[in-house]
């Protein structure tokens, strides 16, 4: 029996250092082994992308679409007048705007005047002209309408739309407007409006310095503008 205890120890001895001689071989040849590079896929860094800066939009067309009557379209009439080449005069009766060109014709614009006890008349000059104007409403607007804002920036929700001619030293101008349907209309504070297309072919051939005719309301004589076919 001793023999045999003596026997059963000697195996055991033998298995214990064989198990140690593999785990040390495991461990130098794991520790011998590179280790893979990149065991998982990298995603690039998620990057975040600026808008475009934008510029202020060229007039091409209204920004809503609106179908004026025939009379309001910019055309080119007959005109006779004395007034020299260049001239602007207001038709407030008929919500016209004629820029003199001379030879008896006028290009013609369709105008909105002002409401109800706000038209005026007189000659100005055109004092100051204004690509996307901003808006400070006067303080005679603002005490009638408090409401309003005290500045706005220009751009294409104006009110004053894309150009604005100042006349004088008064408070009106010739303007454009975020409202085309008001062309042929009464409703401004004595300002005279032209859509955003028109009022851009009308800054592009007039400059500071040019005589700007307003007639009366009562100034109903005959619409003398036939269009020049």
């Amino acid at each position: 029996m001793f023999n045999s205890i003596k026997l059963n120890s000697r195996l055991a001895a033998a298995a214990f250092g064989a198990l140690a001689i593999g785990t040390v071989a495991f461990a130098d040849s794991a520790a011998a082994a590179p280790l893979p590079m990149f065991p998982f896929i990298l995603t690039p860094p998620t990057q975040t992308v600026q808008p475009p800066v934008q510029s202020m939009p060229q007039v091409q067309e209204e920004d809503r679409s609106v179908e004026l009557p025939a009379r309001l379209r910019r055309q080119v009439v007959a005109y006779p007048t004395r007034e020299a080449p260049g001239t602007i005069i207001i038709d407030t009766p008929h919500t016209y705007l004629y820029l003199v060109l001379g030879n008896g014709q006028a290009m013609r614009y369709g105008i909105g005047i002002g409401r109800d006890g706000f038209t005026w008349s007189g000659t100005q000059t055109i004092t100051k002209k204004a690509e996307w104007p901003d808006w400070t409403p006067p303080p005679e607007m603002i005490a009638r309408q408090p409401y309003l804002p005290r500045h706005m920036a220009g751009g294409p929700g104006n009110p004053l739309g894309a150009r604005a001619m100042y006349l004088g030293g008064t408070i009106y101008r010739i303007h454009g407007t975020n409202a085309p349907e008001t062309i042929g209309t009464r409703v401004s504070s004595g300002c005279l409006r032209l859509t955003n297309e028109d009022v851009s072919d009308l800054y592009s051939r007039v400059s500071v310095g040019t005589k700007v005719i307003v007639l009366p309301m009562t100034d109903r004589r005959a619409d003398l503008g036939s269009a020049v076919r």
